[in-house]
């Protein structure tokens, strides 16, 4: 009896174990693996998700195309902007380049904010509404499209009061990741569109006053960058929620 009282209590603990171990807490366990493996990659069902495949992806369940997708979808997006550049000159300077994994487009000479103007005017969105259809087009390879707003120097030797520059340098940019937004909500995740405000100091032409130079200044250029797959994180995105995750987890746990 003893033998046998011994047999049933030690099944029983063995039930509960199974038990007490049958539902796991995730964010502890996500603590526990990444205190053995900090560069450890786990699922997070609170991360935003990542862009919609598109009909060209691979189906390898990672919801993203294959890094020549990616690569291709840059290159022909590049392609289109610069014939599109080339076909609207007449509209103002457009500049258009391909670096590593990014196209950057510059609308150098177009007018889409008067002096002081936070508001698009017309004409900036009629361009806009040019290149809306290739952003369409690739946004499943886009990791991000930084909006980049800049203002002019309104007197020569004299740099604009600080706070005023960078409030319309940002204004400007958001006004046209808003416009942007609406116009590719449906394929290009809004977290994807970011936009940024860098007031006068990344100038194309002299600060001297006149106002050709300073339409020039007065710009707004887009920067848009492909997936990087060679990245276990894919894209910014889960890079920025597994940072802000384990950086709250450091937190908490001291």
């Amino acid at each position: 009896m003893d033998t046998y009282g011994d047999m049933v209590t030690l099944l029983l603990c063995f039930f509960v174990l199974l038990y007490s171990i049958s539902s796991i807490d995730q964010e502890k366990w996500m603590i526990v693996v990444r205190s053995f493996n900090k560069s450890a990659i786990v699922s997070d069902p609170t991360q935003p998700p990542g862009p919609t495949p598109s009909s060209k992806s691979d189906g390898g369940g990672s919801g993203f195309p294959a890094l020549d997708e990616v690569e291709q979808d840059l290159n022909e997006l590049y392609e289109f902007l610069a014939a599109y550049a080339a076909a609207n000159q007449e509209a103002g300077e457009i500049l258009v380049s391909k670096g590593d994994g990014f196209v950057f487009i510059s609308f150098a000479d177009a007018v889409f904010f008067d002096g002081d103007s936070t508001v698009l005017r017309a004409d900036g969105k009629a361009m806009l509404d040019g290149i809306m259809p290739a952003l369409n087009e690739c946004a499943p390879s886009i990791d991000q499209l930084k909006v980049l707003g800049h203002t002019a120097q309104v007197k020569k030797d004299e740099p604009n009061p600080a706070p005023g520059d960078r409030q319309i340098a940002g204004g400007r940019a958001a006004a046209v990741a808003a416009y942007i937004q609406d116009g590719t909500i449906n394929n290009l995740d809004p977290a994807r569109i970011v936009d940024e405000g860098h007031g006068q100091w990344y100038n194309v032409a002299p600060h001297d006053g006149t106002e050709p130079n300073r339409v020039k200044n007065r710009r707004v250029e887009l920067m848009i960058t492909g997936l990087d797959l060679d990245n276990g994180l894919g894209d910014s995105i889960t890079q920025y929620q597994t940072v802000y995750h384990t950086t709250q987890e450091l937190k908490t746990t001291g």
